[in-house]
């Protein structure tokens, strides 16, 4: 429609608003909804705001904030000197439910509706002065929450046992760097990361994972996430599908949505993410060698056939190998990287796992073409990492300290697991048999209703012991029925084996009255 075309009428009748709830929220949701159901054509002409304040009866402030989300999300347009029109839409959209639900779900477009922004009760925003920034949008619903408080306690997830941690060994390698450092190393260095590191961690994968890989190949990051940050910021581009596992790490997904990333939660079963609904996406993050959650170990015939997908579909894997240290029976199955022939797999690892996570040291193994990129993106956020940390790991590895204390975390892992099956309440209502646990820090066991894993959860805070709801790693809008969501997420590895006999002890007491 041109700009001189007639304006079709636009009738505010039958928008009804609740006084005590946010009034430009309301309005917003009300004149979306009949773009999208076609009560408002392409090209309807919508009233001034301080017109359409006077008919609804409210102030133009809210007006005004509600037409500018609509014009944010590309509902309407300003033609300059001519008013505000709902904008030309593609014939789908305009009776989509379709569009509807990845609209109001946010994380199936990685977009989020930003609704606070447009709420009546903003403390500190002038009127008028709604800052509408399609990142910030997509920030509202993609972030993380605070961690837990406090030290660790049973039975919180995604913490290794690093009461082991030589802290003596660390302090005297730390003290012996800064007595007298090189001083080249206190310049600017290699946004890459140290170079005798990278060539250590290569070793290590090398020995440890069968991956064929050099220091040319690896960039340091601080921790995991940076490193699945840096694939989002490099490898989405907005509108692009990620395939990611659900449930899964939410904090990845979190990364990718905010890179503008339309995210497709893909089911996993006994051997990992179901290729065959990757769909049209250009990316997959999965976790193979310990599903997060659920603790699936991808089947080697599942982790060719995703490289199969990636080499087809020229498509990118994220592969978060964050717990791969802790095998507690048979050899460990190659990792993506090293049976990738066609430099599809970004290879994400961590020391905190091992080490302790505020240590923050994390990297990636890349294909050789995308070192540089990555390096120079990297070097925009942090020109270099900080880098005693780096060095003191270094000689850490170097005088055989690290490989000894992967060992005994291994050895603590298992012997930390071994107590919370041998003490577990048995036949609690409601609550699967606990699962076979041959690799990784954590377990999850079902239940059978989201009404019974809140009941579980609060009996289990009411006796200071910390689990995790499994309901809480799916994605919004997921189809999978709400009720086989449900179920418990328990690390075994934070504290010692008292502690968790104790622990044990009081959810007994909790759960069965014993």
């Amino acid at each position: 429609m041109s700009p001189s075309a007639p304006a079709l009428p636009f009738n505010p009748a039958g928008i009804d608003l609740d006084r005590r709830q946010g009034l430009a929220r309301q309005l917003y949701q009300a004149l979306r909804q009949r773009v999208l159901d076609g009560r408002l054509a392409s090209g309807t002409r919508l009233p001034a705001s301080r017109d359409l304040a006077v008919a609804l009866g409210i102030s133009r402030n809210s007006v005004v904030r509600a037409y500018d989300q609509l014009y944010a999300e590309g509902f309407i347009e300003g033609r300059v000197g001519d008013g505000t029109y709902v904008a030309q839409l593609p014939p789908a959209a305009s009776g989509a439910k379709k569009l509807s639900t990845k609209l109001s779900t946010g994380f199936s477009t990685g977009l989020s509706p930003a609704l606070s922004t447009i709420d009546d009760d903003l403390s500190g925003v002038a009127p008028g002065k709604v800052i509408h920034n399609p990142a910030l949008t997509r920030l509202e619903s993609n972030h993380l929450p605070l961690p837990p408080t406090g030290p660790p306690r049973a039975f919180r997830v995604g913490v290794p046992a690093f009461d082991l941690f030589p802290f003596d060994v660390w302090a005297k390698l730390n003290a012996a760097f800064w007595r007298k450092p090189d001083l080249q190393q206190l310049c600017y260095g290699d946004p890459a990361g140290d170079e005798r590191l990278r060539g250590l961690i290569a070793a290590y994968l090398r020995s440890s994972r069968g991956m064929q890989c050099t220091a040319e190949q690896i960039v340091i990051t601080s921790g995991a996430q940076q490193a699945i940050s840096l694939c989002a910021q490099l490898l989405v581009r907005p509108g692009d599908g990620v395939a990611i596992e659900n449930p899964g790490y939410r904090a990845a997904g979190h990364a990718f949505a905010n890179a503008g990333g339309q995210l497709l939660g893909v089911a996993v079963d006994s051997e990992g993410i179901d290729c065959t609904a990757l769909g049209a996406s250009r990316l997959a993050y999965v976790t193979p060698s310990h599903q997060y959650p659920l603790g699936v170990v991808m089947s080697l015939a599942r982790r060719l056939e995703l490289l199969a997908w990636a080499e087809r579909c020229d498509g990118w894997i994220i592969e978060d190998d964050y717990d791969g240290e802790y095998r507690y029976s048979g050899a460990p199955l190659a990792p993506l990287a090293a049976l990738d022939r066609c430099g599809r797999v970004l290879y994400v690892g961590t020391f905190g796992k091992v080490a302790f996570p505020a240590l923050r040291l994390g990297y990636l193994v890349l294909p050789q073409a995308l070192v540089e990129p990555f390096a120079r993106r990297r070097a925009v956020d942090v020109r270099h990492s900080e880098v005693s940390t780096q060095a003191v790991m270094a000689e850490f590895m170097a005088t055989g300290h690290f490989q000894r204390h992967v060992r005994r975390m291994r050895r603590a892992a298992l012997s930390r697991r071994n107590v919370l099956l041998a003490g577990w309440p048995a036949d609690l209502p409601g609550v699967s048999n606990l699962p076979g646990v041959a690799a990784g820090l954590h377990l999850t066991v079902r239940v059978q209703s989201l009404a019974r894993e809140r009941e579980l959860l609060a009996q289990a805070q009411a006796a200071d012991v910390e689990i995790n709801g499994l309901s809480t790693y799916w994605l919004p809008g997921s189809s999978t029925p709400p009720d086989q969501r449900a179920g418990l997420v328990l690390g075994f590895a934070a504290v010692p084996e008292t502690a968790i006999g104790e622990a044990l002890a009081r959810l007994r007491k909790a759960w069965q009255g014993a």
